[in-house]
């Protein structure tokens, strides 16, 4: 099986003029070793993430979210649609997560001020009953610990003119959306705009809570396996997520009402285009179902970075 090594996890800019790392074919199984989003910095407690002990903070826009790739799909050509499969995600052995000043719903905050000071955590995960982290748990500390729920931060094709920085990236073709169901078994829709598609990923998550409000989640090293298919001549409003039992349409945009609006939009293209719906009954039926949900997924005030929504429906109302 095809894999890109750790050590050349270190790619911050989404660049179509990037040299493919690896092609494969579409069905093909490959697999990512991903770096942390602080590149690796941030190891131990007693570093705490302070300017001076990340040197990617030296750069305008800092090197943060470092991705691996870029993955040339064969026969992936502009105006496809390439899915992406999240086969398989194996996160490290711990993560960490860290509070500075301004990052996060309360970084600026006189009421939470120890919010708004340098600290680092360093997330311990420990196997599950099958001995392995597949089930496993991450201890924040003496008191609160909770299933490792691990997921793909930052999974792009790449735009055919921009070179966006890979912190910063999004749009129909993926990005920095921090969405928890990039998670093992979801299938990805991206829509490709270059020969191959040119597919990044990284930015690992062991796990996340709703907006990522503190600024930073369980940030974690991993290894992914995934493989790709491709549907031609087809291309979608925005990121579009299958899991087993529903579809989201996705959507990045400020304020936060705006972004909700076009996974709204996204999810009830997606009902009438492949699934029959008319557009009266797509707009009562998520007006009425208890079982709609809108997913908050990043609600981070980073610069250049959107907030990120999915409008969620379960597959048994699509039958």
């Amino acid at each position: 099986m095809k894999r890109i090594p750790l050590e050349k996890a270190t790619v911050f800019e989404i660049d179509h003029r990037l040299e493919p790392a690896i092609h494969v074919e579409p069905g093909e199984k490959f697999i990512l070793e991903t770096e942390d989003a602080a590149a690796g910095y941030l190891r131990d407690e007693s570093i705490l993430p302070k300017p001076e002990n990340r040197p990617t903070h030296a750069f305008n826009p800092p090197k943060l979210n470092p991705v691996t790739g870029p993955i040339y799909v064969e026969g992936a050509e502009k105006n496809d649609v390439i899915v992406v499969t999240v086969e398989k995600i194996i996160p490290d052995t711990q993560g960490y997560t860290i509070l500075q000043p301004g990052d996060g719903l309360f970084g600026d905050s006189l009421k939470y001020s120890k919010t708004a000071e340098y600290f680092t955590r360093i997330l311990k995960h420990i196997p599950g009953p099958s001995g392995t982290l597949a089930d496993g748990d991450c201890i924040l500390n003496d008191r609160s610990r909770w299933n490792l729920a691990p997921f793909i931060g930052t999974m792009c094709l790449t735009p055919e003119r921009e070179a966006p920085a890979s912190v910063n990236v999004q749009g129909p073709w993926g990005g920095n959306l921090d969405s928890r169901d990039f998670c093992e078994g979801s299938r990805i829709y991206l829509n490709s705009y270059v020969p191959g598609g040119l597919l990044f990923a990284g930015d690992v998550h062991g796990s996340q809570g709703d907006g990522e409000l503190s600024g930073t989640a369980n940030e974690v090293r991993a290894e992914l396996t995934l493989s790709c298919t491709i549907i031609k001549g087809k291309t979608i409003p925005h990121v579009r997520v299958e899991k087993n039992n529903a579809i989201i349409g996705l959507f990045c945009e400020k304020p936060l009402e705006n972004a909700v609006k076009g996974a709204v939009s996204n999810l009830m293209e997606w009902m009438v285009s492949d699934y029959g719906f008319n557009e009266r009954d797509a707009y009562l039926l998520i007006g009425t179902c208890p079982d709609f949900r809108i997913n908050i997924y990043q609600m981070v005030d980073i610069t250049g970075l959107s907030y990120t929504a999915g409008a969620e429906l379960p597959k048994k109302y699509l039958l």
